[in-house]
């Protein structure tokens, strides 16, 4: 295994962009436009993962039923709250680090297209991205781990050459299946205690934290 990862691999919405609860609330108006409401906590706790396995846990025997509509008004509802996206602290300015020393960086996302457009222009940072991922890359989104694999195709590296970063339990998860190491972040709402469970060998607070101590960190 390498000690300087040649590519990494970031999660985006939670983890470089502020969107996690942005999509709670797009969520939650989904649902109760369905009459199914949902405590936000609990969708919170299911967001990063595969929309079919997210539809599952918060609908019950009620996702085959309402889990398109579901979907389809998350959209309606969260479109208009794009206006509100922000890069969290350091983001720009990790991956401007990591692209300045050469490092290859891959957005593995399971976000939609548009999705994926709107986090993008939020971000602000195509000229330190070197490739994405999106929802139709893949059939099965986070946990499993075939978005860190078509990322780790779109950077030309092997698991053990690479880093992922996430915000998620997910994330951790589909990333230690595909062999990738995992850096946590605290930024999208998990703990350190489950980011570390579910494989993280790292957490910080926010990119900008991940930044300051990037020497220290598995990125040295």
């Amino acid at each position: 295994m390498t000690e300087t990862p040649k590519a990494v691999l970031f999660d985006v919405d939670g983890t470089l962009v502020d969107s996690n609860y942005l999509h709670v609330e797009a969520w939650s108006h989904a649902f109760y436009e369905l009459r199914v409401p949902v405590q936000a906590w609990r969708i919170h706790r299911a967001i990063g993962q595969d929309s079919a396995k997210l539809l599952g846990a918060l609908l019950g025997d009620r996702a085959d039923e309402l889990g398109d509509r579901a979907k389809a008004l998350h959209s309606h509802f969260y479109t208009p709250l794009a206006y509100r996206l922000r890069p969290l602290d350091g983001a720009r300015e990790l991956l401007q680090a990591l692209a300045e020393r050469g490092t290859t960086v891959v957005l593995a996302t399971s976000a939609p297209e548009d999705e994926l457009a709107l986090l993008t222009a939020a971000l602000d940072a195509d000229n330190s991205i070197d490739a994405t991922t999106n929802a139709d890359d893949v059939d099965v989104a986070k946990p499993d781990p075939s978005i860190v694999q078509v990322a780790l195709s779109r950077a030309d590296v092997r698991a053990e050459d690479a880093i992922f970063v996430g915000d998620s339990v997910w994330d951790c998860i589909a990333a230690s299946r595909a062999g990738v190491r995992t850096i946590g972040l605290l930024c999208g709402g998990s703990s350190s205690a489950e980011l570390r469970s579910a494989g993280a060998i790292a957490v910080y607070d926010d990119p900008a934290a991940l930044l300051r101590e990037i020497h220290l960190s598995p990125l040295a």
